[in-house]
């Protein structure tokens, strides 16, 4: 088994594993476009410490794969990158190393990724969430397409879908009737959303007054959100509907499709539903990811028991 590696052979290894992540592993396009980043940024590196190894007439010593790794893991750490980055950096290298061990190569390194502090999700309140979608008036949306973009804001709400999912639902993966949606989530794994009639008459809406504008004289569509030219829309574009739902917003916080996901499996839970059905309508792999929403309802549990309750209203009311 080999355990020697060359810029050359890297960077065509780098090719064939890509390939392998796009068609095998069927990884997400953003997983994919944030892999290709990483490993050429290595090439970049790589290149660097060649070429002036050359300059300073060092070219018989010749680094191994696993001493430039370990100098890129430092440059990182000079770099004062966020801990998630890093982690994500070497965990495409430790995929990567996997991958090699099929073709043999065997590298002795050990990579280890720096431990990440869970933040909560940040959540918008129920009245939050009805005070954009219920009080502000289509005329004062700065959109040419109003109903099209609360459309989607109300259907992310009811479903918890992704901003790449839904940007991805055909019309042929909806079911009007019983109000279902199939959706394709990472891995291009498939999976049912359920969503209401509230949501229903919002989509109703959008496909009777604007869809047909916005298909205008091109050739039929199967994506249920078009944008201007009749071609469906890009996450990009949803995130920007977003921006402009933010500054309705009474108080100056980021507003995005995924902090909608967070709000509809936080409301959700604290509703009383079953942990392992929010699993499945979020497509999380492991209920261990779910779980963190028990600690946002927790947290919210004690800052309302800690508002509302009587004994701590009483206890304000004595003066000693």
């Amino acid at each position: 088994m080999s355990t020697s590696l060359n810029l050359n052979k890297f960077e065509e290894k780098i090719k064939d594993f890509l390939s392998f992540l796009e068609i095998e592993k069927n990884v997400s396009p953003n997983t994919l476009r944030a892999y290709k980043i990483d490993l050429q940024q290595i090439i970049k590196f790589w290149k660097n410490i060649e070429k002036k190894s050359l300059e300073s007439k060092e070219s018989k010593n010749i680094l191994s794969f696993d001493k430039i790794i370990r100098r890129y893991i430092l440059a990182l750490f000079y770099k004062k990158i966020s801990k998630a980055t890093l982690a994500r950096k070497i965990s495409c290298l430790r995929s990567f190393m996997l991958f090699l061990e099929s073709f043999g190569i065997k590298l002795k390194l050990n990579l280890k990724a720096p431990r990440i502090d869970k933040k909560l999700p940040i959540t918008l309140s129920v009245d939050e969430i009805f005070y954009l979608l219920d009080n502000i008036k289509n005329e004062d949306l700065p959109t040419s397409y109003p109903y099209r973009d609360k459309s989607i804001f109300e259907l992310i709400y009811a479903t918890g879908v992704r901003c790449s999912e839904i940007v991805g639902i055909k019309f042929c993966d909806i079911d009007f009737e019983n109000k279902l949606i199939k959706v394709f989530g990472k891995g291009k794994k498939e999976r049912i959303v359920l969503f209401g009639k509230k949501a229903q008459d919002s989509l109703k809406k959008y496909l009777e007054i604007e869809r047909p504008i916005l298909l205008g004289n091109t050739n039929s569509s199967d994506y249920l959100f078009l944008n201007y030219t009749g071609t469906n829309l890009t996450s990009r574009s949803v995130q920007r509907i977003f921006e402009m739902f933010r500054k309705f917003l009474k108080i100056d916080r980021k507003l995005t499709p995924h902090k909608i996901r967070h709000s509809f499996a936080t409301h959700l839970l604290s509703q009383g539903v079953d942990l392992r059905v929010i699993q499945e309508l979020l497509g999380h792999q492991t209920i261990a990811t779910t779980e963190i929403y028990t600690q946002v309802s927790s947290a919210q549990l004690a800052k309302m028991c800690d508002e509302k309750h009587p004994l701590n209203k009483f206890d304000s009311l004595i003066k000693i």
